[in-house]
């Protein structure tokens, strides 16, 4: 009787570990797709490249499409009735990092599919370490280090030569935008560098031109933008008047300053 007690014991034991170890589960296989970095996937999943290097036995922080890093994240088994909104909801993460940890750009998802839970919007933000120390955080509408502020000076600088001053500013709206928007990566860095698909978001980036130093009126204008003016009226597109792309035309029109045009 003791030992079929004790075995009972241990099958409770061996049950309530399983149980545990699927709700509490906090390692995952991320697959590195084209154009990630140590920076971004850390960023997603609120961890540093150092841990992410010695975790993964990392020499340096070069990596390759199709590699696997093990990530710091909680693993969703999809449930009948669920979509990315409803899980990315659940989780308290912004339904694009959702997206993009799982590689998922469409809205099918099946029961039983098994999602990488990013990073959640708090945990995310406090991976900005006091090392890296907002800037006028006392004003400021979003959370930024002071490499943020000078890549948002640069875009803008990049983007708006010759243009009216609240054209400039306009632009770091947009950014400011997409960063409190939950269809977009949740900080500066990461909507700027970002390439959903394989496609640039911001030319600058893919020319090089974000690597010129910015201009004393980019960054009073990304100041601004980042203290909460917006002179595009919540646009999340910008493009001008010599654009030919009938796709980003498309998009209704908030308002144009100089021959930039604003877009929702």
């Amino acid at each position: 009787m003791k030992q079929l007690n004790k075995g009972k014991v241990l099958v409770a034991g061996v049950l309530l570990s399983l149980t545990l170890s699927q709700t509490t589960a906090f390692a995952a296989n991320y697959k590195i797709v084209k154009n990630d970095s140590l920076y971004k996937i850390g960023n997603l999943f609120g961890t540093s490249i150092s841990t992410l290097k010695t975790t993964n036995k990392l020499q340096s922080d070069k990596i390759y499409p199709g590699q696997i890093l093990d990530v710091p994240a909680k693993i969703h088994t999809v449930q009948k009735g669920n979509t990315l909104y409803s899980i990315a909801k659940k989780y308290n993460v912004k339904l694009f990092s959702l997206r993009k940890a799982n590689h998922k750009w469409d809205d099918l998802i099946l029961p039983g599919r098994k999602l990488i839970i990013p990073a959640s919007k708090t945990s995310s933000n406090a991976t900005l370490s006091s090392s890296t120390a907002k800037s006028d955080s006392s004003k400021a509408v979003i959370s930024y280090t002071q490499e943020e502020f000078d890549l948002l000076a640069r875009l803008i600088t990049a983007e708006a030569n010759g243009e009216p001053y609240s054209a400039m500013v306009g632009i770091g709206a947009v950014v400011v935008n997409r960063v409190k928007s939950a269809e977009w990566p949740n900080t500066i860095s990461a909507v700027i560098n970002d390439v959903p698909g394989g496609y640039y978001q911001f030319t600058p980036v893919e020319n090089g031109y974000i690597n010129n130093p910015a201009t004393d009126e980019a960054k009073k204008a990304a100041k601004e933008a980042l203290n909460g003016s917006d002179p595009s009226k919540k646009a999340m597109f910008y493009y001008d008047d010599t654009c030919t792309n009938e796709w980003i035309k498309s998009k209704p029109v908030t308002v144009k300053i100089g021959s930039m045009i604003f877009a929702k």
